[in-house]
């Protein structure tokens, strides 16, 4: 992981790799943000006019690379760009400094150190470039380099430290920031690395594991049920999608405590990690990015190990429904009824719908302690990436006002969400006539009808949340901002924020 250190060290007089300055778009040109008068005055006061014979901008994301002038001990100076100049009583977005900051460590990877002096007018401005540059700094190189003789050919490394100029280590809430953004970053790369890792290494077992040694190195309480627990248990769901495997499912438990929590929420995160589609194979082409579809147990995962880091005042519990979706004699076929754990039974029209199932049981599991609230995450459908596309997931819920709440921690923390609606006429369509319920209704408002087959296994009277991630979880083509190609982390940053909120009593 990249450390990070807040520096008071001047831009002039730091020694590292590069030097990182923020760059705006304004009207005329290019301008100089906040944080850089140092270097601006090493280029004699010409660096925004430097940067415009270069053809840099200052927008979103853009990076320009320029040797660094005499008086400075840096041999590069990256500019990155902010976007737009904020208005005279305003702030630099927040959004805006993380993705710029992601997009400098980006670029410099494989250097050992580099000095990030971007605008730091408060503690959330900390906590934003912090975060931005370890983010950014993500790469995932377990599988590779392996075999080369020529240690030239290896992956390069992320970038190695990152020292925030401007910060104030002495500072008790600038340290505070300082110290949230590791922890958070260190959990979000985590649920990377797990999205990442190969599905013939990350089985359920495997992830069940995973969870155990964390637990035991933080005192979290982690209980494992397997197949034979889960078939005593009448655990239907889970052992009807699993059952097709050699590999067989897991309920995984991960409890935080807190002695002065006066709230408790659980997280359900659906974790198939690997899904075929079944029976209802999937087609060509889109199976080749499906060791993903563990995404939501990863990020309930990494959320409840970044809680019980921060110590925060909140009861919370992680339910990792975990199994493997493949085709074999032994698996369950179309037309199949399974009785799930709650006692209700499902009609299977399609087994590639196999992410309700799994998320079905653990959330009837989750009910019977009573949480003040459930939050599931999932890749769940196909039709809400088709509805918001693939960096923005879907938020649907049975009461509105912790809906909005949830949309509103999503943007703060920037992660792009939409709430969306669970319209009662569409439950109608998965009405069947062999059993309660069929796991598929009208295609139309897909994900929409898969919150509404989610909402009949949460207890009575329980608030609950459906996060449908399905887009932004995995990105496939090119890095941009803080978010590399592959596995995002999707969600572990609005879980926490959650937490937080909950712990102090601010979730309106």
């Amino acid at each position: 992981m990249t450390a990070l250190t807040l520096s008071t060290a001047g831009a002039a007089t730091l020694r590292a790799d590069a030097l990182v300055v923020g760059v705006a778009k304004g009207p005329k040109g290019p301008v100089v943000a906040p944080g850089a008068e140092a270097v601006d005055k090493a280029f004699d006061g010409k660096l925004a006019s430097v940067l415009d014979a270069l053809g840099a901008s200052g927008a979103d994301g853009e990076v320009t690379k320029l040797p660094a002038p005499a008086g400075l001990k840096v041999p590069v100076v990256l500019a990155v760009g902010l976007g737009g100049v904020p208005a005279e009583d305003e702030s630099y977005d927040e959004d805006a400094l993380r993705r710029a900051a992601g997009a400098a460590a980006r670029a410099l990877n494989g250097a050992k150190k580099a000095a990030f002096a971007l605008p730091l007018e408060d503690a959330s401005a900390v906590t934003a470039v912090a975060e931005g540059a370890l983010l950014g700094a993500y790469s995932f190189t377990a599988y590779q380099g392996g075999d080369k003789k020529d240690k030239n050919d290896a992956p390069k490394g992320p970038l190695a430290e990152v020292a925030l100029l401007g910060a104030k280590p002495r500072d008790k809430e600038h340290k505070a920031a300082a110290e949230r953004a590791k922890i958070v970053a260190t959990e979000v790369n985590v649920a990377r690395d797990l999205i990442n890792t190969p599905p013939n290494d990350l089985t359920p077992e495997a992830f069940a594991a995973v969870a155990q040694a964390t637990g035991k190195e933080l005192g979290l309480k982690v209980q494992v049920l397997d197949e034979k627990a889960l078939l005593k248990g009448g655990y239907g769901g889970l052992m009807g999608v699993g059952k097709g495997s050699e590999n067989p499912p897991r309920l995984v438990k991960v409890s935080y405590t807190h002695p002065k929590a006066q709230k408790s929420l659980a997280f359900v995160g659906k974790g198939i990690t690997y899904d075929s589609g079944g029976i209802s194979l999937k087609p060509a082409g889109h199976n080749e990015t499906m060791k993903c579809d563990m995404s939501g147990a990863a990020a309930v995962f990494s959320a409840v190990v970044a809680v019980a880091k921060l110590g925060l005042e909140v009861n919370v519990t992680g339910w990792l429904a975990l199994a493997e979706n493949m085709p074999s004699g032994s698996a369950t076929r179309p037309g199949d009824v399974l009785r799930m754990y709650s006692g209700k039974t499902v009609e299977v029209l399609n087994t590639d719908a196999e992410g309700r199932l799994v998320l079905a049981d653990a959330l009837t599991k989750a009910s019977e302690e009573n949480p003040d609230a459930i939050v599931d995450v999932a890749t769940l459908t196909g039709a809400m990436v088709l509805a918001l596309g693939n960096r923005t997931f879907g938020i649907m819920a049975n009461d509105d006002a912790f809906r909005t709440a949830i949309h509103e921690i999503a943007e703060e923390v920037g992660e792009a969400s939409w709430p969306m609606p669970l319209p009662a006429d569409l439950r109608k369509g998965m009405d069947s006539p062999t059993a309660d319920i069929a796991n598929m209704g009208e295609r139309m408002g897909g994900g929409l009808v898969a919150g509404l087959f989610l909402q009949e296994f949460v207890g009575e009277g329980i608030t609950w949340a459906h996060l449908d991630i399905a887009g932004p979880a995995f990105h496939e083509g090119a890095p941009y901002g803080y978010t590399p190609k592959g596995g995002t982390g999707s969600a572990v940053r609005t879980l926490v924020r959650l937490a937080e909120r909950t712990a102090t009593g601010d979730l309106g």
